[in-house]
């Protein structure tokens, strides 16, 4: 399941995933916050965070992130992971190069420290 985070400015789309995340989650909740941000910013950033209660997406999920992402490929202008879930953190870290966003990792304990840089207009 997806559900949206209130508190970030306008051009941030924050996100908290747990349990199974379906293609619907995407259709219902996070399609539309991208599609409505988009009306107020033409560069985004992505707050995700991935609790410990996640356990994974369907095929309709994953097809549809890859859509969502590579949909607005040069919209994207950092994303945040936040997690301590190893094998996401360690997936982020890995393919994190083929976005042209600034894209970075935390732990759940850094939320916080998440929230500050996402959210951080010094574009350095």
């Amino acid at each position: 399941m997806i559900t949206l985070l209130e508190g970030f400015p306008d051009n941030v789309v924050a996100v908290r995933a747990e349990g199974q995340v379906t293609a619907q989650d995407y259709d219902k909740v996070l399609i539309p916050a991208v599609e409505t941000a988009l009306t107020r910013s033409k560069r985004l950033r992505f707050y995700y965070e991935i609790g410990p209660g996640f356990t994974g997406m369907d095929l309709g999920a994953m097809l549809k992130d890859i859509g969502v992402g590579f949909g607005h490929l040069g919209q994207w202008e950092r994303i945040a992971v936040v997690t301590d879930i190893d094998w996401i953190k360690h997936a982020t870290q890995l393919f994190g190069f083929l976005l042209p966003s600034k894209t970075d990792v935390f732990g759940i304990a850094q939320a916080a420290d998440a929230k500050a840089w996402i959210g951080d207009e010094n574009p350095n």
